[in-house]
């Protein structure tokens, strides 16, 4: 009778283990930026352009996990996407500096183990959040630096390429103008801190990011940026740097940023969206509202930021006009959106 009892649980353990798989939660959030983005100012044809390279990076993450892969591959997956469209601030679409060529940040973290890896200031990578990955995986640092970094993906095998791959018309347009205003500024008080902080939002914004969701209850994000338009001095923004711009734990959530870098640095954004799902249990909607409506708009800090939960909740979350998103789960269809009071 034992015998039969136990053999009757095992068979019915192992019939259920498959349904059990099945109804594991999987999701993804991506961004593609936030700022000054109005209907009125769009036509229908970039609008177009845009919904349909998000929904490609969208598809792109969500098919890795369909397929059981994992939270990092989907990131990296759906971020790839984007950094090769010339439409974002990352990778082919990166602004300029002041001098007129492209620095790129990266960083990617992994919830399960916390482990994190970054890289800022590289030009002469195609896709720095793979790098980033790399510097996480195949490394004992966290973040790499402009020639150090290169380095780095030289001994690993990855191939350079001539920084003229990232330039576009559009943003060597972008940098002539902010250049105007930033001469403009200093002329008329020679302070070139006080021309940047006047520089209108969209020279100071910028991003693409993801974050996921596996069918193993593993949470990542990650995020890269092409950083500010006419920066100098190899300013770096919050993008590479964890707990600002990127974050993920199973024990809270996972964030991508997206903003004006140096209020998402000040304010450790990323880290502090998560801290308050996890110390003071909060949804990912009411901790990324509180952080970016309540702690950062108050100060003058615009952007926003997507996250996720490991029960796959998701909130994107912007305090400007708009923020290319979008979003899709296992119990929720595909969402693509871009301005703030409609899809």
């Amino acid at each position: 009778m034992k015998k039969t009892t136990l053999s009757v649980l095992l068979a019915t353990l192992i019939c259920c283990l498959p349904l059990q798989a099945a109804e594991s939660p999987i999701a993804i959030a991506i961004h593609g930026g936030a700022g000054t983005i109005e209907k009125s100012k769009m036509t229908p044809e970039r609008e177009k352009a845009y919904r349909d390279k998000l929904r490609e990076a969208l598809d792109k993450g969500y098919g890795v996990l369909e397929k059981g892969g994992s939270s990092l591959d989907a990131v990296v997956a759906a971020i790839n996407v984007l950094e090769d469209s010339p439409l974002f601030n990352a990778g082919k679409g990166a602004v300029y500096t002041y001098e007129g060529r492209h620095e790129l940040d990266a960083s990617i973290m992994d919830g399960k183990t916390r482990q994190a890896g970054a890289v800022a200031g590289v030009t002469r990578i195609e896709n720095p959040i793979n790098l980033a990955r790399m510097v996480m995986e195949n490394s004992p640092f966290v973040m790499l630096a402009g020639e150090g970094a290169e380095a780095f993906a030289q001994a690993r095998g990855v191939p350079m390429v001539d920084n003229k791959v990232f330039d576009t018309e559009q943003r060597f347009e972008q940098l002539q103008k902010a250049k105007e205003k930033l001469k403009k500024e200093q002329k008329r008080d020679k302070d070139y801190q006080a021309a940047v902080e006047r520089l209108p939002t969209p020279y100071k914004m910028g991003t693409v990011g993801a974050v996921a969701l596996d069918r193993q209850g593993n949470i990542a994000a990650g995020t890269s940026t092409g950083g500010m338009t006419a920066k100098r001095y190899g300013r770096i923004g919050d993008s590479p740097v964890i707990g600002a711009g990127t974050f993920a734990d199973n024990d809270s959530c996972a964030v991508s940023a997206t903003g004006h870098g140096e209020y998402f640095i000040r304010y450790n954004v990323a880290a502090d969206i998560c801290a308050r799902v996890h110390y003071k249990g909060k949804s990912v909607g009411e901790a990324a509202d509180e952080v970016i409506n309540q702690v950062l708009l108050p100060i003058g800090g615009t952007g926003g930021v997507i996250v996720l939960d490991p029960a796959g909740n998701i909130a994107m979350t912007f305090n400007t006009k708009g923020m290319y998103r979008a979003s899709r789960s296992s119990s929720q269809p595909a969402r693509v959106a871009i301005f703030k009071d409609s899809e």
